[in-house]
């Protein structure tokens, strides 16, 4: 089955309003084509999404925009946090959900991950769902226990994957300069899509984009996202600036 790229920028904390508008501006025009032949997202922080959803719909619709998490409860007394509504509003259609900083540093769940993922998929919202590993886990023989744990609990009861991409984020290689080797990554997404084969079948196994993340850049995505189950990546640093994103993106649809 022939399963089209996905390519987002994680911008985490980084850009104002100011700086997403200089990015966009520089980027949404290239990008035009490039659009054509990868699904391509942006993923500002909050208080960024505003200023780029206006300049995507102007400039560049086909453009896709995430939030980097939302609220698995519905618009209340939670101070500090954002829903499904508010991002809909500002035509936001994905969610990064469970990304490694948001399980290490904020304490994030697999049964909270998998609330958010329920809560944006009942949206209409497609979740971008990161799994990972750490290097102990690695080479302390855990690597398919914790991303089956990670998979099976994140999708606890979640019966229809076809509006969900998955991001495999070895985290010992996101922002370290360190990246999987082709081989390495392959090899991981392959048995991701075994877990997601034994709890949805083969037909929805075979139809979910799975990325890469973790200090992808222009040299090495042609390699990464030319291997038989990654289709797409996740980028933090070299999504920072519009020539090394563009770089990255045609190197890898080449």
């Amino acid at each position: 089955m022939s399963r089209k790229l996905i390519i987002a920028a994680n911008w985490k904390m980084n850009k104002g309003p100011a700086e997403v508008a200089a990015f966009l501006e520089t980027f949404l025009g290239a990008a035009g084509e490039l659009a054509e032949q990868a699904d391509l997202v942006i993923a500002p922080n909050s208080l960024s999404i505003p200023t780029a959803s206006a300049l995507i719909n102007d400039i560049n619709p086909a453009i896709g925009l995430a939030a980097q998490t939302v609220s698995e409860n519905e618009n209340g007394a939670f101070t500090g946090e954002t829903s499904t509504d508010m991002l809909k509003e500002l035509f936001v259609n994905y969610v990064i959900l469970g990304h490694s900083e948001r399980r290490s540093i904020y304490g994030e769940t697999n049964a909270q991950i998998n609330a958010k993922i329920k809560k944006t998929l009942a949206a209409d919202m497609t979740p971008i769902f990161c799994i990972g590993e750490t290097l102990a886990e690695r080479e302390g023989g855990q690597l398919e226990a914790v991303l089956s744990s990670q998979i099976k609990e994140g999708l606890e009861g979640v019966s229809d994957i076809s509006n969900l991409v998955m991001a495999y984020e070895p985290v010992w290689a996101i922002g370290t300069g360190v990246t999987a080797s082709a081989q390495q990554a392959q090899d991981t997404q392959k048995f991701c899509r075994s877990v997601v084969e034994e709890l949805y079948g083969a037909e929805a196994a075979a139809a979910v984009r799975i990325q890469y993340g973790g200090s992808v850049k222009g040299a090495n995505s042609a390699e990464l996202l030319g291997q038989p189950d990654i289709d797409g990546a996740l980028v933090g640093g070299a999504a920072l600036e519009a020539d090394s994103f563009l770089e990255l993106i045609r190197n890898a649809v080449a």
